[in-house]
């Protein structure tokens, strides 16, 4: 990838985090390009980790969610591959923006779900059963606005790494 390529993906990625910064816990995030691609990963993880008992089959269609940035993020980081780890990483951040949303509806369960119903018109859906057996569910709101910074930061972050590859002419 030649070096202005890398400038316009950097920009590009810039522009959609501040789009994403914008509007914490809006469906925009869940309307994203991106957010297909997550949601077949998510829809995996439940499969997955079924083996391993409800609480895990739940959860692990947002762990997996994550993790597959993360575990690409690693792959280049172990091929010496300074600026695609840095985009796996906003990848992974944006995936947990993508999960904020979610986690902060466990109560309301007014977002349309993939069956093009709400929460609250099915039987709830997984962050209400995961806050739910947690004891947590009364602190959906501000878990799903940390997870929504905490993505932001790791995108953030993610683009100055991917900056000061571009600038030390590594990769």
């Amino acid at each position: 990838m030649t070096k202005w390529a890398r400038i316009a993906l950097v920009a590009g990625l810039a522009v959609w985090t501040i789009d994403f910064a914008r509007t914490p816990i809006a469906d925009d995030a869940m309307e994203s390009f991106l957010h297909l691609p997550d949601l077949v990963f998510h829809e995996a993880g439940h499969v997955i980790f079924s083996p391993f008992g409800r609480f895990m089959t739940v959860f692990g269609g947002s762990l997996l969610q994550v993790l597959i940035p993360v575990i690409a993020a690693i792959a280049f980081v172990r091929q010496e591959e300074p600026f695609s780890t840095a985009v796996c990483a906003w990848w992974a951040g944006q995936n947990l923006v993508d999960l904020a949303p979610y986690i902060a509806d466990a109560r309301s369960l007014r977002l349309t779900l993939i069956g093009g119903r709400t929460g609250a018109e099915v039987e709830g859906h997984d962050w209400e059963f995961l806050l739910n057996q947690l004891g947590v569910s009364h602190h959906a709101h501000p878990i799903g606005y940390t997870t929504h910074a905490v993505g932001i930061i790791i995108m953030v972050a993610a683009l100055i790494y991917a900056g000061r590859t571009i600038a030390r002419g590594s990769e």
